[in-house]
């Protein structure tokens, strides 16, 4: 059975957000959510948009010139560096998004969930203008097909998508827990590097770091690999973001590195042969009597303002750093060596359990998942299709 393929704007309006001046932002006691393209990144928001920083009342929203999008719409980035992130998230109840943002909002005949899901697997690259500002226009991301299958068959897709990623958000607090395990020990150990309760000497990011960055070459995206001989370390959540055969590419490493997001703020230990991944990640050597892993988890702890999708470099180099004596920070190092072998095969089922979720998406949207059931619902499934093609104006 061949579903119909469509373009956006027949199942969906597509709208951009509303500018939000300086001096209406920070008001917490609203009636309406406002989001802005870094509230993507907010702990809670992972896929619906629960948690907001800022809020709107009907008053403001008016001088504005601004509406309220309706729970269920699709929202993503819409302009600069942040497309590349391919962020999308859902709406949970009414709200205004900035104009940096864009909203797909579904029509009858396609459930949210579904449209969601599907945009999970879409790269928003494909109808982005290359250029020194990357941007999106509203008129070709509603030309965009997409496959629409009978509601019904929506629905199915849709719980067995749920289930799946019911399962893929456990898999990844786990390993968030697994990951504490290393900030419980430095806290221990050292107390918090922020207030410096311990009074050690502190260090600034030049006397501890040595930026390297321009030592390693970097793999775009575009060309990762789901396997290879080498692995790729970027700015991302996974230790390993893909693999690549490319030897030109790798750099060999004597020592454990510190792999900083520009972008992410992600820090990530790295003690294995690698291929830097992607514009965004830095990679930074320790310095002498500073232990790698010390300064890892030092630079992971410490709190960097979070500026959205801009770079955070400049933030990094206003840190302070703590400075034990390196015999103590080799008896954290030499603990942290025990677990983070744990820690590692928690990153490694969790890149499985997303390669996976990645295939399941793969196969929904292609019709696979849902054959077997599909066969059984034949009948009604045709009739269903006529009225939906008919509601349409399809063929």
């Amino acid at each position: 059975m061949n579903w119909l393929r469509v373009p956006i704007k027949k199942v969906a309006d597509v709208e951009s957000g509303f500018g939000f001046p300086r001096d209406c932002q920070g008001i917490m006691d609203a009636e309406i959510p406002f989001y802005k393209v870094g509230d993507m990144n907010l702990p809670g928001n992972e896929s619906e948009m629960i948690v907001t920083a800022n809020t709107i009342s009907r008053e403001v929203m008016r001088k504005l010139r601004a509406r309220a999008f309706p729970a269920g719409a699709v929202i993503f980035p819409k302009i600069g560096a942040a497309i590349a992130t391919n962020k999308k998230r859902i709406l949970t109840k009414p709200s205004v998004v900035d104009n940096n943002v864009m909203a797909m909002i579904p029509k009858d005949g396609i459930e949210p969930w579904y449209l969601f899901y599907w945009m999970q697997q879409f790269d928003l690259r494909t109808v982005s203008n290359i250029g020194p500002v990357p941007s999106m226009r509203k008129s070709e991301v509603q030309e965009v097909e997409m496959p629409l299958p009978t509601v019904t068959e929506q629905r199915r897709i849709i719980d067995i998508l749920k289930q799946a990623d019911a399962l893929r958000k456990q898999r990844i607090e786990v390993n968030g827990k697994s990951e504490r395990i290393q900030s419980a020990l430095f806290y221990k150990m050292f107390g918090d590097p922020a207030t410096n309760s311990q009074k050690w000497p502190v260090k600034a990011f030049d006397e501890v770091f040595a930026d390297r960055t321009a030592q390693f070459p970097k793999l775009q995206r575009s060309q990762y690999q789901e396997v290879g001989e080498f692995p790729v370390v970027d700015q991302g959540k996974e230790l390993v973001a893909g693999f690549s055969d490319d030897e030109e590419f790798v750099v060999r490493i004597k020592h454990p590195v510190v792999v900083f997001g520009d972008h992410t703020r992600i820090v990530k230990y790295i003690d294995f042969d690698f291929i830097a991944g992607a514009d965004g990640s830095r990679v930074f050597f320790t310095k002498k009597d500073f232990s790698p892993a010390f300064m890892a988890t030092q630079l992971q702890i410490l709190p960097i303002p979070n500026l959205g999708y801009s770079r955070h470099m400049r933030e990094v180099k206003r840190l302070q750093f703590i400075a034990p004596p390196i015999s103590l920070q080799n008896v954290y190092a030499k603990i942290s060596d025990r677990i983070r072998p744990l820690q590692d095969s928690q990153v490694r089922a969790t890149s499985d359990v997303d390669r996976i979720w990645r295939v399941l998406l793969r196969a929904a949207f292609a019709g696979n998942l849902t054959a077997k059931w599909r066969k059984s619902q034949m009948k009604a499934l045709l009739q269903e299709m006529e009225n939906q093609a008919r509601a349409l104006g399809c063929k």
